[in-house]
């Protein structure tokens, strides 16, 4: 069965493109010379140049046409499980403590709340195979009535701490990674004795209207955590 002839233009282009036909900054053909070439309707064209687009190939300018886009080589797309990476798992959650607690200057300004708002940090050491691989902090704006039950937060990832609250479809995650040298107490929580960097996680979590409603900040061990990121060969 021949393909509808919008797809015919899209697969010609993206073959254009992707053998170095078409570099990026090139101009595509008018609109007019497209309905030429393959003998169809403006509207079949623009289908398929809008097809391209939303891929990532092409974008348009209006009054001039459109161009071929350059690849963004630096978006990588990787997956984070407090509880799983590629070389460890946490196999065992130790709850260290549960305080409601009034936020210094700088959690209150990442949470955007006042300092007399009250928050509920949570503090946690997570193992594997009897080792103590990450000490894990998380703060949670306080809501009163709402309880915190010890035996649900132990063992749970950052969103489902806050499933009760609001709508797991609807959260919205930042993450910042970066290498730390640790403090002493943390040096004695994860059994450091020699010169070890920590790979710290922070996790943000924002509602459907982009509000601050929890923050988590995991110290990894560096030997025991690795993350892999994968740019796919795409416009997008």
């Amino acid at each position: 069965m021949k393909n509808p002839i919008y797809a015919e233009i899209v697969q010609n282009i993206r073959n254009k493109i992707s053998s170095g036909q078409l570099k990026p900054g090139d101009d595509l053909p008018s609109e007019t010379s497209l309905c030429s070439e393959y003998n169809t309707s403006r509207m079949t064209v623009r289908k398929g140049l809008s097809i391209l687009s939303n891929e990532g190939y092409i974008y348009s300018i209006p009054g001039k046409g459109y161009f071929v886009k350059k690849p963004n080589y630096n978006k990588y797309i990787f997956v984070y499980d407090e509880m799983n990476n590629l070389i460890n798992n946490v196999d065992k959650t130790k709850l260290l403590s549960v305080d409601i607690i009034l936020p210094d200057e700088k959690l209150a300004g990442s949470l955007r709340i006042s300092e007399n708002k009250k928050v509920v940090m949570i503090r946690r050491l997570f193992y594997t195979e009897g080792e103590p691989m990450a000490y894990d902090v998380k703060y949670l704006l306080y809501k009163k009535g709402t309880p915190i039950v010890e035996n649900e937060i132990e063992n749970a990832t950052f969103p489902e701490m806050i499933s009760n609250r609001t709508s797991l479809y609807d959260l919205n995650n930042e993450l910042i990674i970066y290498a730390k040298t640790p403090e002493e107490e943390t040096k004695k929580l994860l059994h450091i004795y020699g010169e070890v960097a920590l790979l710290v996680v922070e996790q943000k979590l924002y509602d459907s209207g982009n509000k601050p409603i929890g923050l988590g900040i995991t110290y990894f061990r560096g030997d025991y955590i690795k993350l892999h990121g994968v740019s796919k060969s795409s416009n997008c």
